[in-house]
């Protein structure tokens, strides 16, 4: 519908072709421009628009041309600001009499004739109307509306290990004939063998393990995104190429143990258009996982128009749920401010009333657990997942195979490798992310008796009963240090020192540790990069003094 204005903007100031519908012509979709004051070559052009469709299984785009004879909304004067175009409008007659008068002077119909028809539809509306007055007393009582802010129960993530190896199987056999790339053999090579005593599994791996695992029980799996079938950093290959034809495949979607599809799309280079169609797909098919990856984390602002009015709001607005899940690449690691920041802060900020789930996890296996997690939980929310770069390869990194048919989620994790008993820990470093294996990877950490790294996988919901129970495990804790990578006015620093400051007992006194306030989430240079890096970690470990830590202890009561 044209009604030639765009609120207040004209057609010169809001477009520089000379129709509205001209951005069809780039998809070759057929255009009818049609007055709208013509009834006849309206209905004309439906019948054309909808045969085009039908016949040929394209889209058809009609542009009608009109106008708008009020404002744009109950309150608005359009003579302020078009006055010309308005005292045309006034005199012009609706689109009623102009048809009718067209049939009277074709002999159709007498005036009379037109006004009866006229009155009689006035009629109806206004019998509809009183009907719906008499069968409504009065306004219905208001009162809160009531959202589910109950946790799920956990479902059970774990496999047995015969079922994973049987899987695993399944995803490395290509078809006869056909030629793995050199560079992909080793990789293909080495899923085989990480079935075998003290196999280790990288993070595609568990992902792939993951996806197969739900396949076989049933569970739809969508996945989308730019570069999604190989991977931004190369590292998924889910669709393989044979290196003399090109012809494609994919194991997930060839799986004998499959009982239901997996879809895999590259989309187009739109996130917002891909994230909103997403959304809507996992609105309508609550069953199914359906996933979203962004090539970088930072990325995903081109789609904060659908986070903001569907992801983290439908549920309020419109008792919408989802288990649409985002996959962001997020973590420091010098490649400057547009390629580190999936911005978790602004997720965190959205968090409430049991929206959403934000996690940041470290290990593949917590990685296949929350997966399948996602996919079985009995409430549908929305999964934001900051996802991994260089620690997609780094081997400290990897889990256990077992690990996948054992344990469950966590939503906490305590440090698995403390130097010395829990009793001579008084300095707990609390920390999320790859800034972890910075930590633990420094050459001082061994020698570090006194404190203890702790990793929050669960943002949101926030963990507060494991983090209760970790601090009540070290029972001469003394200090307290959130440690991100992000800079003070980012990361999850803020949320996670207003719920922190609801638990800690009086006696411990809680720090930051970090980047200071930025206007651009990093460095551009990866030296500035690892200096600034160096430095947060050797804080953490208590190796140097730091004027920007931030005793919050004194604030506990602000919530």
């Amino acid at each position: 519908a044209n009604n030639q204005l765009g609120f207040t903007t004209d057609p010169s100031d809001s477009r520089s072709t000379r129709y509205a519908s001209d951005l069809a012509k780039g998809f070759d979709v057929p255009i009818i421009h049609v007055n709208a004051d013509d009834v006849e070559a309206c209905i004309a052009a439906v019948r054309l628009a909808v045969a085009f469709r039908n016949e040929f299984g394209r889209d058809a785009l009609i542009d009608l041309i009109g106008y708008r004879r009020f404002g744009h909304n109950e309150t608005d004067e359009p003579a302020y600001t078009q006055p010309k175009m308005y005292e045309l409008i006034k005199k012009h007659p609706p689109v009623r009499k102009v048809y009718a008068d067209r049939l009277e002077g074709e002999g159709v119909l007498s005036s009379e004739e037109a006004g009866q028809l006229a009155s009689q539809a006035y009629a109806r509306v206004s019998d509809a109307h009183a009907e719906l007055k008499e069968h409504i007393a009065g306004p219905p009582p208001t009162a809160q509306h009531e959202i589910d802010t109950t946790m799920s129960r956990e479902p059970k993530t774990t496999l047995p290990g015969d079922l994973l190896r049987s899987l695993n199987e399944q995803l490395v056999r290509v078809p006869e004939g056909f030629t793995v790339h050199r560079k992909l053999k080793p990789f293909l090579d080495k899923r085989r063998e990480a079935v075998n005593d003290g196999g280790q599994v990288d993070w595609a791996h568990a992902e792939a393990l993951a996806y197969a695992s739900l396949l076989a029980l049933g569970v739809p799996i969508r996945l989308t995104g730019q570069d999604t079938e190989r991977g931004t950093f190369s590292h998924r290959h889910a669709v393989l190429h044979d290196a003399h034809t090109g012809e494609p495949w994919c194991a997930l979607q060839n799986l004998p143990s499959a009982v239901s599809p997996l879809e895999l799309h590259n989309s187009p280079l739109s996130e917002q258009a891909c994230l909103g169609f997403e959304y809507g797909y996992s609105v309508q098919d609550t069953d199914a996982l359906v996933v979203w990856e962004a090539q970088f984390g930072d990325f995903v602002n081109s789609a904060q128009v659908i986070i903001d009015q569907f992801l983290t709001s439908g549920l309020a607005k419109w008792g919408q749920t989802s288990r649409l899940t985002l996959l962001l690449p997020h973590g420091y690691e010098g490649s400057g401010p547009e390629h580190s920041s999936g911005r978790v802060e602004r997720f965190l900020q959205a968090c409430a009333e049991g929206n959403m789930r934000v996690a940041n996890v470290t290990t593949p296996a917590q990685y296949f657990h929350l997966l399948r997690r996602q996919a079985l939980v009995q409430k549908p929310r929305p999964l934001v997942v900051m996802t991994p770069k260089s620690l997609l390869r780094l081997p400290a990194a990897a889990s256990p195979f077992d690990s996948l048919a054992d344990g469950a989620f966590e939503r906490v994790l305590d440090d698995p490798q403390l130097p010395a008993a829990r009793e001579s820990v008084t300095r707990l470093v609390l920390c999320s992310g790859k800034v972890y294996y910075d930590i633990v990877g420094h050459e001082e950490r061994a020698k570090m008796e006194q404190i203890a790294v702790a990793r929050v996988e669960m943002l949101y919901p926030f963990p507060e009963t494991g983090l209760k129970d970790l601090l009540e495990s070290y029972p001469n804790l003394e200090r307290v240090i959130w440690v991100q990578e992000e800079p003070l006015n980012m990361g999850a620093r803020a949320f996670m020192r207003r719920r922190m400051a609801a638990i800690l007992p009086e006696k411990l006194h809680y720090f930051y540790v970090g980047r200071q306030l930025r206007a651009a989430p990093g460095e551009g240079y990866a030296a500035a990069h690892r200096k600034e890096q160096s430095r947060i970690v050797r804080v953490a470990l208590d190796l140097e003094e730091d004027i920007r830590q931030r005793d919050v202890s004194s604030e506990r009561t602000w919530l």
